[in-house]
């Protein structure tokens, strides 16, 4: 039997890793995004992550910068995060 090798990859863990999440500005939206993280990252501080509104208010642009130890750990974070009804794009 022949296994396919996983693809390398770029980044050397552990390594700071940033991500952009964006969802429509409603009442509990990073506090929903803050939950998903933690449950990936649970040594994030919350007191880091960066919002900003668009220009006009209707979204909110998520900044999180969490240690990442691992592909596997990364591609579940983004996967949940995608998958979340309030969520529109991961960046």
């Amino acid at each position: 039997m022949s296994s396919t090798p996983e693809p390398e990859s770029l980044l050397a863990f552990p390594c700071d890793f940033p991500i952009k999440i964006m969802g429509e500005t409603r009442p509990g939206f990073a506090q929903e995004v803050m939950g998903v993280v933690l449950r990936h990252a649970p040594d994030f501080d919350a007191a880091t992550m960066e919002m900003r509104k668009s220009r006009l208010g209707k979204y909110l642009s998520l900044t999180v910068t969490v240690r990442a130890t691992s592909r596997a750990q990364l591609d579940e974070l983004y996967r949940e995060l995608c998958d979340h009804p309030m969520v529109k794009m991961v960046l």
